[in-house]
């Protein structure tokens, strides 16, 4: 195998000059990360008589959580739906400079977790429905973040795709599935040399102490270097999960503010009765440190400027950069166009506009609109989603309220009480990240219509029926905000435990649609949602012209929609889950109910999202990768050439989920893209393959995407690569990939 980035760095670690190191190691580091003796950042410990270096960890999903003057960046669904790796890894780049400069040395995320079922109250944190697509998210997203010298920490590993039950459930998975969607994105994870992975009961034991997940497949199979840190509370043992393959336990404590723990001097004792040997003890303080020096965490770090528990304290530096620009991009280019009949959009005032290209995050290239529209003359801004929230941005604890725009889900964070010199601190309830700022659509449009000499009128209640047809009755344009949320289990908003009760928008959206349709001919709905929503009630209306998707854009959420709606930013975003037309069209829903440790069936096996639509034949409403453009685009000159024969593989052990053989490049696939519209767009090409009957897999399995900038009558030669293990399916009796008998479909 290519020689690993990790060697020098663990050699470095196995050097540490640390005096009496298990005992240094095990009461001083790995116990008491988040107990009484919690510094500035909500994991850390300075112990530098012991010269053990200890790394601050925060969250969170969309930007460093705790802290102020920091960004509120868009979630990684939105990501995944730019199709984007460009995007994909300066956002991470970006994160990383933020959590860099707030001193933070661990980074919690990415998270890739599937879109198993689609009310999952996680499902905005990660990728959506194909692992593909998760895992280069992924591999973007950590590369850019340890590009800033931040460790990033894969989560959650693994089977962790509801909260119904999360902390007293067994997700019960085949090998086969296992290997070839839920691992997968780790397994990406591990190639883009993550420096952790955070670990539910799978097939009957603790995630975190399952020996065969995390020695078996993560440090053996995969041959991940790394430490595995466990998730809040979810370590349930000392000596089993330690010879499991747990590396560091979080918080720390069993229970929080116990000051007890399953690690420090429990380990100890396990060592000094032969339950733990003292090479196990020796491999994972290695793991850590060498991640500690694979980033460059030794040399110039910034120290921690905030204070987790007092935002108050700390000296507030700014570490926003110009990144509004980036996470407006981002949220252009995540909004998917669904539904466009008759040119309702984009509402188009002038013959110039501003696209921007993927390279670059200004928005600095021209198009001309050759058959540009005058702007309307009358706009009316319906439902709450379009406004602000009536406590502010950050008025809800861990954003667990729908109200106002919807830029985020809720979750990630917990209430503390910190006793400290006697003292009880007040609590504060953690968000998943505060916003610095939220623009509004409300506001956007207003601003954007006032240039125009556009009258605005706005109805912001999602319930006032009547005042809705009223405000839309005669306008030109009825634009409608409806959403959807979710988050964590451990709240529960409007009755929703974590996981959605259902599809359905949320607030009666549905009729509120249905009303302004039912005055207004030209009504356009503005979806603002975790994920999935049904649609079917009113999608085929004759007076809903459009339906655009802007799924949770982040703080610049108004802006990045109003680039979309008047044609500034042509929409290239496609949907990273199927949309379909009833829940049972899924292939697997949350477990709602049941006892004791609750048994949580993967049944479906590897169909999932539009792999079971396609196995099933079901038709969807919107399929996975689907989005529209203003423009249009015609494909052409396809090529193929190479073969998957031939080569040298490794022998099956440690490691061998990295054989170049596996790797390497062996089919290319090439063909040209021609914009033949009017006006600069891009356009996101997908290649699947179609395996043959003996693999017993899905009819189409995306293997490639990528996302191309073309001005109008613009052509270009796109190529993409395809390895054996695209070509590959899981054998479950020799424990090895293997490529299946017959030929292979590829589709663009």
């Amino acid at each position: 195998f290519p020689v690993s980035p990790w060697i020098i760095d663990i050699v470095r670690a196995l050097d540490s000059p640390i005096d009496d190191f298990h005992s240094t190691f095990l009461n001083r580091f790995l116990p008491s990360a988040c107990s009484d003796k919690c510094g500035e950042c909500v994991s850390r410990v300075v112990d530098r008589i012991h010269q053990v270096p200890i790394p601050s960890i925060i969250d969170s999903p969309v930007g460093v959580r705790y802290a102020d003057l920091v960004s509120t960046f868009p979630p990684e669904i939105n990501v995944a739906a730019t199709f984007n790796r460009t995007l994909m890894r300066q956002r991470g780049a970006a994160m990383g400079a933020e959590f860099k400069g707030k001193g933070v040395h661990v980074a919690l995320g990415p998270m890739m977790n599937l879109m198993r079922a689609p009310a999952a109250g996680r499902n905005w944190e990660g990728g959506g429905g194909d692992p593909f697509l998760s895992g280069e998210l992924a591999f973007e997203t950590i590369t850019g973040i340890q590009s800033e010298g931040v460790q990033a920490c894969a989560k959650h590993y693994i089977n962790n795709e509801q909260e119904h039950f999360r902390d007293s459930s067994s997700s019960n998975v085949d090998d086969r599935t296992q290997h070839e969607l839920y691992s997968y994105p780790f397994l990406r994870s591990v190639q883009a040399n993550v420096a952790s992975v955070m670990c539910s009961y799978i097939n009957g034991s603790f995630s975190c102490e399952n020996d065969k997940t995390l020695n078996g497949i993560l440090k053996g199979e995969f041959g991940f270097q790394g430490y595995v840190t466990s998730d809040w509370w979810a370590t349930h043992s000392g000596a089993p999960a330690v010879n499991a393959g747990l590396d560091m336990t979080m918080p720390g404590d069993t229970t929080l503010g116990s000051g007890q723990t399953y690690f420090g001097q429990s380990l100890v004792s396990a060592i000094q009765s032969g339950q733990v040997s003292e090479d196990r003890i020796d491999d994972l303080a290695t793991r850590i440190l060498a991640a500690w020096y694979l980033l460059g965490q030794d040399s110039n770090f910034p120290d921690v400027n905030f204070n987790s528990w007092n935002t108050g304290e700390g000296q507030h530096i700014d570490v926003q950069a110009d990144h509004k620009t980036l996470i407006r991009t981002i949220g252009a280019a995540s909004t998917v166009l669904l539904k466009n009949s008759n040119g309702a959009l984009p509402l188009v005032a002038s013959k110039t506009a501003l696209l921007p290209r993927h390279e670059t995050s200004a928005m600095t290239c021209k198009l001309t609109l050759q058959d540009a529209k005058l702007a309307p003359k009358s706009i009316a801004i319906i439902g709450n989603g379009a406004g602000n929230s009536s406590r502010g941005p950050n008025g809800y604890s861990d954003r667990s309220g729908d109200d106002g725009v919807l830029a985020q889900g809720w979750g990630s964070g917990y209430a503390y009480i910190l006793i400290r010199g006697g003292q009880t601190a007040n609590p504060r309830l953690t968000s998943t990240d505060d916003f610095p700022y939220l623009i509004a659509p409300v506001d956007a449009i207003t601003a954007r219509a006032k240039t125009d000499g556009t009258t605005v009128t706005s109805s912001l209640s999602d319930t006032d029926l009547n005042a809705a047809a009223q405000a839309a009755l005669g306008k030109d344009v009825a634009l409608v905000f409806i959403t959807a949320d979710s988050g964590e289990g451990y709240l529960t908003v409007e009755n929703n435990a974590g996981d959605r009760n259902d599809l359905n928008a949320w607030h009666s959206g549905d009729a509120l649609v249905k009303q302004v349709a039912s005055v207004n001919k030209n009504t356009i709905v503005v979806v603002n949602s975790v994920g999935p929503i049904l649609v079917e009630q009113w999608i085929n209306h004759p007076n809903v012209t459009a339906l655009v998707w802007s799924g949770l854009p982040g703080q610049e959420a108004g802006n990045s929609l109003v680039d979309v709606l008047y044609g500034a930013y042509n929409p290239s975003g496609r949907l990273p889950f199927t949309i379909g037309k009833a829940v049972t069209d899924y292939a697997a829903q949350v477990l709602y109910s049941g006892s004791g440790i609750v048994p949580i069936p993967y049944n479906e096996g590897i169909f999932i999202d539009y792999r079971h639509f396609d196995q099933a034949n079901i038709a969807p409403r919107f399929e996975f990768g689907f989005g529209l453009s203003y423009t249009t685009f015609d494909y052409s000159d396809l090529k193929i050439s190479g073969s998957t024969a031939g080569g040298s593989r490794q022998p099956i052990g440690p490691g061998a989920a990295l054989d170049p053989w596996l790797h390497d490049s062996v089919v290319t696939v090439t063909f040209t893209v021609t914009n033949n519209g009017t006006v600069a767009g891009t356009e996101i090409p997908q290649l699947y393959t179609s395996p043959p009957p003996s693999a017993k897999s899905a009819p189409f399995n995306l293997k490639g995407f990528d996302s191309v900038f073309l001005a109008p009558g613009e052509s270009t030669t796109v190529s993409m690569s395809l390895s054996r293990l695209d070509f590959s399916t899981w054998d479950v009796v020799s424990q090895s990939w293997q490529i299946p008998t017959g030929n292979t479909g590829l589709s663009i």
